[in-house]
Order: structure tokens, then C-alpha cells, then sequence
């Protein structure tokens, strides 16, 4: 099984536009892409049956959270963001207010948004490396608009907290994990998780 993403370079004249990579993705759905800032498409792994259900037990819990409090809108694994310095990613589960999701065109929102959310998650699968993930949370944190991201360590049990500008902080085996104050009241219990 593969512990990283497949990395395609590509030669500087054969760069996809934004539109381009975009139906190149929509050609190939069955496929995990993402793009990084310097135009490598990255071929993602599918994960297992248990990672699975874990996440989509994250993303449930986040758009309960997200219908009660009614400030923003809920994603989940299968949609991708532009950042502003180019990459394409494709968050676990994230969360954006409604004013920042609002402020985009039609034509933006129905593409990969040119939006970083306010939180984001990644759900590490058991097989997967962590180091790409933490790269991955470090290029979020980058990124304007982005408040809040959670890195949640399955195999070992940890979830590292992110916040801009801030040290990333380790949560030993937390029984649960809190979105305070980005998201006031929500509350992930980990032992759904694990």
C-alpha cells in the first residue's frame, strides 16, 4: 500500500490552467487529485473501509454542528480549494463562514473556490505518512482566512492542534477535541474516531 501521494511533474509548458485542472479532475472523478503550488499533480491513495467510516463520521458531526450554529457551510473530502499561492487541496472535512463562501461569484463556488476555509481537517489513515499531512496543515496555515486546522493521528492517537502564526500544539489521546473559539460549541468525542 502507498504511504504518500503519486507526484506527477510536469514540464513547465504542459502546466494546467485553473480551468484546465479542473476538468482534468472531472475527466478522472474516480481519482484523489490534488495540485501543489508548483503545478506537481498529486495522485492521492484511496483509503480503507474504517478510515472511511471514520471520516464520514467527522463530516456528519461537523454539518450537525454547521446546520445548528448557521454562520457557515460544511465540506467534506471530495471538494477541493484553490490557495492563493496555487495549489489545489482537498481537505477531510472543513468549514467556512457564510460571508467569506457569500463573497464568491456562481462561477467560482461551483469550480475549486479560490478560498482557503476557516477550518480544516485531515484524517490521517493508518498507512499513510504523517510528515506530507503536516506539510500539508503548515501550507494551510498560509493561507488567509484560515483560523483553525486539526490533524487527527489515528494510529497513534494524537490530534495536532493548528492555528496561523501559533506553534502547533499535540493533544495526547484526548477524549475529546474542541472547535472553541472558531467554532463555538462544537465538540468532536474522539472515541468515534479512534
Amino acid at each position: 500500500m502507498l504511504s504518500s501521494p503519486i507526484v506527477l511533474r510536469m514540464p513547465p509548458e504542459m502546466q494546467m490552467t485553473d480551468d484546465e485542472f479542473f476538468e482534468f479532475c472531472q475527466l478522472n472523478r474516480n481519482l484523489r487529485i490534488e495540485r501543489s503550488q508548483q503545478g506537481e499533480i498529486l495522485l492521492l491513495t484511496l483509503v480503507g473501509g474504517i478510515s472511511s467510516n471514520r471520516n464520514a463520521i467527522l463530516t456528519g458531526e461537523l454539518g450537525i454542528w454547521t446546520k445548528g450554529d448557521g454562520t457557515g457551510i460544511a465540506f467534506a473530502s471530495c471538494t477541493g480549494f484553490t490557495l492563493s499561492l496555487g495549489s489545489v487541496r482537498s481537505p477531510d472535512a472543513s468549514w467556512i463562514k457564510l460571508e467569506r463562501w457569500n463573497a464568491l461569484s456562481k462561477a467560482q463556488a461551483e469550480k475549486f473556490a479560490p478560498i482557503c476555509p476557516d477550518f480544516v481537517v485531515e484524517l490521517r489513515p493508518d498507512f499513510e505518512d504523517l510528515k506530507p499531512l503536516q506539510e500539508k496543515m503548515q501550507e494551510y496555515m498560509r493561507e488567509p482566512g484560515v483560523q483553525l486546522g486539526w490533524l487527527i493521528d489515528r494510529k497513534n492517537r494524537r490530534v495536532y492542534i493548528y492555528r496561523p502564526g501559533l506553534p502547533e500544539e499535540c493533544l495526547e489521546n484526548p477524549a475529546i477535541v474542541s472547535g472553541d473559539p472558531v467554532l463555538p460549541g462544537f465538540v468532536l468525542n474522539m472515541s468515534e474516531i479512534w
